[in-house]
């Protein structure tokens, strides 16, 4: 039989724990316990199910016989009904009861919120291993002073921990916006046909109150804490909007990390870790090409375009319900969050050896400084009592000067020599060196970045302290 195509991200990039979220067995599996918590809450409520009805769709969850599921849908073709039967054929006694005032909604909206929740504590969890790492670099970094880019152009000094700290910013907001997705999630309950209990209230003969009590029970015992309160047959899709929105964001953040990484190891300042047995290029030996941030650019670009998804199933919705959003679904959110792992995945993997060449940025700082320094030095020459429109014009001219000599014929920096020959300036060479000391230039960075790490970042690591480390094994 010939191989069919299969999603990369659960083949090649996303984890095995958050692909099991979205997997078959998962899916069918918490059908079946929500089915059961079902029939428990009925039974508690008074409704006539026996205990060995329970015990033998409790003891018969984990035997999912997916063969005789998919051949049930070809007969019915409804997934819902066909998995009923193929649970019924595994407790025959419980058959009568299973599913019992519910429609399909019910499963499979449950669960995609069950789904959902899971995958969020997930990532989560990844994205406090990245801050952990990101934390130990900018405290490490914190005083090594390097060249800061505007526009992709030298501009005034700060430190690589100071611009660590922008990239463990965001993806602190990341992970505050992770945890409130994942606690304000909305079961939807027990809602029948069109969202009006009907069927429920029916089973309970009229009796409101016992309606209400087994969505609680229900909702209990699936670990959720907010119900919504109003709903048609599903629940409203303004959550998976919510969700995605989260989900983009940190691609946002994670695409602006993995872009910066790239610009500093095309300068040679800073670069991802490289294997000792890595090839670069199949053509150019000698290339170290940043391919993990690369890959995190290729994979948060698809995920920021799925956020416009969810806005188009939530405006389609008609009334209580149709069925258009179902196969998109199927497919927009597993894919969401194999792709938020696979992407969370290569920044824990990146950020535990994150590579910093300080003599390069050091060398960096040297070309560019002269020029930074030249208000700097027309300041002090002003000090000692010089023309300050002399000595300004005077450094525009040798300015212009050394630019055009690096620029034109190649050469490196003269700019402090020059300055230093030149009497109209009268400042010695020892003065203008002590002038372009880098730590003149960086403002309030060295404590910006400790007050952040001390503050935000600590205070965040030691709310999760209880989360375990996890390692990335990026094999690929």
């Amino acid at each position: 039989m010939l191989d069919i195509y299969q999603s990369p991200l659960s083949t090649r990039y996303a984890s095995q724990e958050m692909s099991y979220l979205f997997s078959p067995h998962f899916k069918f599996l918490t059908w079946r316990k929500l089915w059961l918590a079902l029939a428990k809450g009925q039974k508690t409520l008074g409704l006539p199910i026996s205990d060995s009805q329970i015990q033998q769709m409790q003891s018969a969850l984990e035997k999912i016989d997916l063969s005789a599921a998919r051949e049930y849908e070809k007969k019915l073709r409804h997934d819902v009904m066909a998995h009923i039967h193929a649970f019924g054929d595994m407790c025959p006694d419980a058959r009568g009861i299973i599913h019992l005032g519910a429609t399909s909604s019910y499963v499979t909206d449950n669960t995609d919120l069950i789904q959902i929740r899971e995958a969020l504590t997930l990532l989560q969890s990844k994205i406090v291993q990245v801050v952990r790492q990101l934390h130990a670099f900018a405290k490490k970094h914190a005083s090594l002073c390097t060249l800061s880019y505007t526009h992709f152009q030298s501009a005034q000094p700060t430190t690589v921990g100071k611009r660590a700290c922008i990239w463990l910013q965001d993806l602190l907001m990341d992970l505050e916006d992770c945890e409130h997705a994942a606690k304000n999630l909305r079961f939807l309950g027990v809602k029948g046909a069109t969202g009006t209990q009907a069927s429920f209230l029916s089973l309970f003969e009229g009796n409101h109150e016992k309606v209400n009590k087994l969505e609680e029970l229900v909702c209990k015992e699936m670990g959720f804490t907010h119900l919504l309160p109003i709903a048609g047959q599903t629940y409203t899709r303004k959550q998976d909007i919510r969700v995605m929105a989260v989900l983009s964001s940190f691609a946002s953040s994670s695409h602006k990390f993995a872009t910066d990484l790239r610009l500093l190891a095309h300068l040679k300042e800073m670069e991802e870790p490289f294997a000792k047995t890595q090839v670069g290029s199949s053509a150019m030996p000698y290339k170290r090409n940043p391919m993990r941030s690369e890959r995190i650019c290729s994979l948060a670009r698809f995920l920021i375009s799925l956020n416009e998804n969810p806005l188009y199933t939530e405006a389609t919705q008609w009334l209580e319900r149709t069925l258009d959003d179902s196969a998109n679904r199927r497919l927009s959110l597993p894919e969401a969050f194999l792709t938020a792992d696979a992407i969370v995945n290569l920044l824990c993997n990146i950020t535990a050896d994150l590579v910093v060449y300080p003599k390069v940025i050091e060398q960096h700082l040297r070309q560019e400084l002269p020029f930074l320094a030249t208000e700097q030095i027309l300041m002090h020459a002003v000090k000692k009592g010089k023309d300050r429109q002399v000595v300004h014009e005077r450094l525009r001219i040798h300015s212009l000067e050394d630019s055009r000599r690096i620029k034109e014929e190649g050469l490196p920096s003269n700019l402090l020599h020059q300055i230093a020959r030149d009497p109209a300036i009268g400042l010695k060479e020892g003065e203008i060196e002590e002038l372009t000391n880098a730590t003149h230039f960086i403002g309030r960075a060295i404590e910006q970045t400790h007050a952040f790490l001390d503050d935000a970042a600590t205070s965040v690591l030691l709310k999760y302290k209880e989360i375990g480390t996890y390692l990335a094994d990026i094999d690929l």
